[in-house]
């Protein structure tokens, strides 16, 4: 009897249910896991979401998109297998997905993180049989500071910039944390911009009734002298360009949690780093997989060999599989 989910060339494959979970090549139905391009891809006949997801989802891969959206913890059942999407806490909309058959019970958890952000409903661990994981940061050295310390050290650079007169250029993600920052930032400290691809994804989710606040949106008619004073959120794709150049004098920072790692931020030419992860570090991804109880881990991405073997040692049945999923290294631009 074949296993209930499968590791195929498309993606993670449901055979009973004739599903697949993030697929990257088209399928028929898709389960999407959440609205990061390394999950949620064009080319679908028709796809399942958690709701909040949606609109993002149709921003980017196309209004006219075939979707069916469920609330975290509604159950369907599709050719006998019971379907529902569970909180994974990575960025708004994130979900884990539990299908279960006869009694066996998988979860998907795609991208997750433990900590609580105040945008995202927070991860909650799901009993399972065999749970699928990600390990975007799985070495013991990825642990990371409390989101609040981060904040903090965020707002010391920008007043440190302030009092320069030199504009704070922070580069991030345009779909996650950049609403984090939004949202937990000191915005009486000065005025807030941020890069068009930025902004439309800022409104594609007030406009679903998120509680993003507002950012100033770049545009041509600015001058130089509006960004003295500013935080800028801008995405990596903004490197090497015109457009950053258009700012200057600025420092620039780097949000992401590879800015754990000392000369990660040289090699990113950014002047000073952040170690922000919507991602689990070390201590999430070991307390959410004891969490779910489950005897088998796959690990999906990130330091799958590491991970894998650490978790064999403790015991589990535990193994490395090739996907497409990148974790903290796509430039979400748009």
């Amino acid at each position: 009897m074949p296993q209930l989910l499968q590791f195929t060339d498309r993606g993670i494959y449901c055979e009973a249910g004739n599903f697949y979970i993030d697929p990257w090549k088209p399928v028929k139905r898709a389960v999407i896991t959440h609205a990061h391009s390394d999950h949620a891809y064009r080319g679908h006949d028709f796809y399942l979401a958690q709701q909040q997801s949606v609109p993002v989802m149709k921003y980017r891969l196309g209004e006219d998109i075939q979707v069916q959206s469920l609330e975290y913890t509604e159950r369907i059942v599709h050719n006998g297998v019971t379907i529902s999407l569970h909180p994974a806490g990575h960025i708004i909309g994130s979900s884990q997905v539990r299908v279960e058959l006869a009694g066996e019970v998988w979860v998907a958890s795609g991208d997750y993180k433990t900590e609580i952000d105040g945008i995202s409903i927070p991860f909650e661990p799901v009993k399972c049989d065999t749970f699928i994981s990600e390990s975007t940061f799985g070495l013991p050295v990825y642990q990371w500071k409390t989101q609040q310390k981060i904040f903090e050290e965020i707002e010391r650079w920008w007043r440190r910039n302030q009092e320069e007169n030199t504009a704070s250029v922070l580069l991030c993600y345009a779909l996650g944390k950049a609403q984090r920052i939004l949202c937990g930032i000191d915005t009486a400290i000065g005025p807030i911009y941020a890069h068009g691809a930025i902004e439309n994804i800022n409104e594609v989710l007030r406009n679903a009734g998120e509680l993003i606040p507002g950012a100033l949106r770049i545009t041509a008619e600015n001058k130089k002298e509006d960004f003295r004073k500013a935080l800028i959120l801008a995405t990596a794709s903004v490197q090497n360009t015109s457009w950053l150049a258009k700012l200057s004098p600025y420092s620039l920072g780097y949000a992401s949690g590879w800015m754990q790692i000392r000369g990660n931020k040289r090699r990113r030419a950014a002047d000073v780093g952040f170690a922000l992860s919507d991602h689990a570090d070390w201590s999430g991804l070991n307390n959410a997989i004891a969490a779910t109880q489950a005897r088998r881990v796959f690990v999906t991405h990130g330091y799958t060999y590491q991970f894998a073997k650490w978790l064999r040692e403790k015991g589990l049945d535990a193994e490395e599989v090739k996907t497409e999923y990148e974790g903290d290294v796509v430039d979400e631009a748009e």
